[in-house]
């Protein structure tokens, strides 16, 4: 495991229980309705996963990034698959969304052992 993935999962994990850990009812219930979110349904969790990692793409927002790929691999995603949800993400939200793409591919690289 790489450094950053450590280093994401360790700071995601540690303030997750911080936050959950406060007694406030519609946080906990925000973060409840997003692990739902993901459950198998009429789509499957590989979809959920792609379309989530597009729409963090196109919000752009690393850390969401970051967790769907991670997602993503967990849930079989090729290098190939990879590519073409980076390609919906980049002509969906336009250039801005380059930037992300570079840290997205870094970061796949990364998790997947690509020098």
């Amino acid at each position: 495991m790489g450094k950053k993935l450590e280093e994401f999962n360790a700071f995601r994990s540690k303030m997750n229980e911080r936050i959950l850990g406060e007694d406030n009812r519609a946080i906990k219930r925000f973060f409840g309705v997003d692990t739902l979110t993901y459950e198998p349904g009429k789509l499957d969790v590989r979809t959920k996963e792609m379309l989530g990692l597009v729409s963090s793409m196109v919000l752009r927002c690393d850390d969401c990034i970051m967790y769907h790929i991670i997602k993503c691999h967990e849930n079989g995603i090729t290098r190939e698959e990879f590519f073409e949800v980076f390609s919906v993400a980049t002509t969906v939200g336009g250039s801005i969304v380059i930037p992300h793409l570079r840290r997205a591919v870094a970061f796949l690289d990364e998790l997947e052992g690509v020098a």
